[in-house]
């Protein structure tokens, strides 16, 4: 298969180069591109830098696999890959391996997530994979615990669900993370479904009139039983599908979209776009 591997930590990032050696060890053409910086939280961003109009792809040393540092977000990388920029469109789109979890509704923000996702959009299948490391806060002083971090049970995970993943329809998305544990350690790999919330929030620490200041902090409340963060969490890799923005269909949209009027309190029509 024909294999387009990105992320949103970086081309330097020691992640992405796990994944790579991981997956070409079966003999799929791997072809490498990723930002040149760091992109976490871009989401499905599509943001770039040209000059005089145009994307530069500066080839990169990666042991042997083509390897390209894009000075774009991983989503507009994802919009490349399908485009042809780095050759046929890929098979599958794999994003990661992202250095932490990328659970729970959390997953919105996540550039390793969102340029699944867009791969998916394309119509291209996808595979998030990410590693349950700990990582710096932004607002924290402290230095993040020094502990190993086992990148090759992330990679031996998704390289073990390429072949299912290739049997799927066309632009099915699997979001993988993978406990901080290695492989023999693990209790397991189980499907489950996202936490109403991820690893880490937002929090006002200041608010005044002409200033907000914001910190992120991590939650304490329990995750429920047999989502992905609870999951995660006993020591088991969890794999959930991901599908691209889609209709809801809302119960006050009726008819040809228009809104009732009753149903909206103040008597005035008003028009569905």
């Amino acid at each position: 298969m024909r294999l387009l591997i990105t992320n949103d930590d970086g081309i330097g990032a020691p992640g992405i180069r796990v994944l790579a050696e991981a997956v070409a060890r079966d003999g799929h053409h791997v072809t490498v591109a990723a930002p040149q910086t760091e992109f976490s939280g871009a989401g499905a961003a599509l943001t770039a830098v040209t000059e005089q109009g145009r994307l530069v792809l500066e080839p990169v040393e990666f042991g042997g696999i083509a390897a390209f540092a894009v000075a774009a977000s991983p989503a507009y990388i994802a919009v490349l890959a399908a485009l042809g920029v780095f050759g046929p469109a890929p098979d599958i789109l794999l994003s990661g391996i992202n250095q932490g979890a990328n659970v729970g509704h959390a997953i919105l923000h996540s550039g390793t997530v969102g340029a699944a996702l867009t791969a998916a959009n394309e119509g291209i299948r996808a595979l998030a994979v990410s590693l349950d490391v700990p990582t710096a806060l932004p607002h924290e002083q402290r230095a993040v615990p020094v502990v190993e971090q086992h990148w090759p049970t992330a990679g031996a995970l998704a390289a073990r669900l390429l072949p299912r993943l290739a049997a799927a329809p066309a632009a099915t998305v699997l979001n993988l993370n993978a406990p901080n544990l290695p492989l023999p350690a693990m209790k397991g790999l189980r499907r489950a479904a996202p936490a109403p919330f991820g690893q880490v929030r937002m929090a006002v620490a200041e608010a005044a009139q002409d200033f907000a200041r914001i910190i992120v902090e991590v939650r304490e409340e329990p995750a429920p039983p047999g989502s992905d963060l609870a999951l995660l969490a006993e020591g088991y890799a969890t794999v959930t599908a991901l599908r691209p923005p889609s209709e809801d269909p809302d119960p006050l949209l009726v008819g040809d979209g228009l809104l009732v009027a009753q149903d909206l309190g103040d008597g005035q029509p008003r028009g569905g776009a």
